[in-house]
């Protein structure tokens, strides 16, 4: 094979990389808004299109790893384009468990709905349309190349670990004023979890982007 027609199907491999993390991205945000629909609005009939969304990502991970394993065997890329591929690699865990923590904020919504909420979702609603920003802008930095909309995403992190802060201390104030609203609460403080590690997947994801983009750690 000649190298420009090397450079060309690497690259032609390299774009196909990046649509197909986008695409998972992209599920990963529907199950995002999934989640939300079950905790929010008490819809089980989301709660179960979230776990089934979830099989598909779990599906796109392992096609993925496979993918791209192939392509540093048989092209052999160097410098930016092999850390484009193992910051892919490294991402595929992060947006994996993402979908995960989405699932898990969903089957939590679907046990929660058949009792009266303890308090408004207000804070855990604010943290999903935060989630859902991120994971776009971290679309956006993937597939643009772009090191500001990276640290843009990363930020938003900040946001996230401030309002799941914020239900901790209130749901520990319910459980201290009337112990009846423990075992709700216990379950609430679980959901808050899950949003807050889904974020640190996210954050994680953008990291990985920076390190491809600049060839250095955060």
């Amino acid at each position: 094979m000649l190298r420009s027609d090397h450079v060309n199907a690497l690259d032609h491999e390299l774009q196909e990389v990046t649509a197909q993390t986008v695409r998972m991205l992209s599920m990963v945000r529907e199950s995002i808004g999934l989640a939300r629909r079950a905790l929010v609005d008490a819809d089980s009939a989301a709660a179960e299109a979230c776990i089934n969304n979830d099989v598909e990502i779990d599906k796109m991970q392992d096609e993925l790893e496979h993918h791209i394993l192939s392509v540093i065997a048989r092209r052999q890329p160097a410098a930016k384009d092999l850390r484009f591929l193992g910051a892919a690699h490294r991402s595929l865990t992060d947006i994996e468990r993402a979908g995960d923590y989405a699932v898990h904020v969903a089957k939590a919504g679907r046990e929660l709905a058949s009792e009266p909420p303890l308090k408004k979702y207000t804070d855990m609603t604010r943290i999903l349309d935060v989630e859902d920003a991120m994971v776009d802008t971290t679309i956006a930095a993937l597939a643009e190349s772009d090191e500001a909309k990276a640290r843009e995403a990363l930020a938003m992190d900040e946001e996230i670990d401030q309002l799941y802060e914020q239900i901790q201390r209130e749901l520990l104030t319910y459980m201290m004023e009337d112990p009846a609203t423990i075992t709700k609460a216990t379950k609430l403080l679980a959901v808050g979890r899950y949003l807050e590690r889904l974020g640190d997947h996210v954050e994680n994801v953008n990291e990985h982007i920076l390190f491809w983009l600049t060839a250095h750690r955060e």
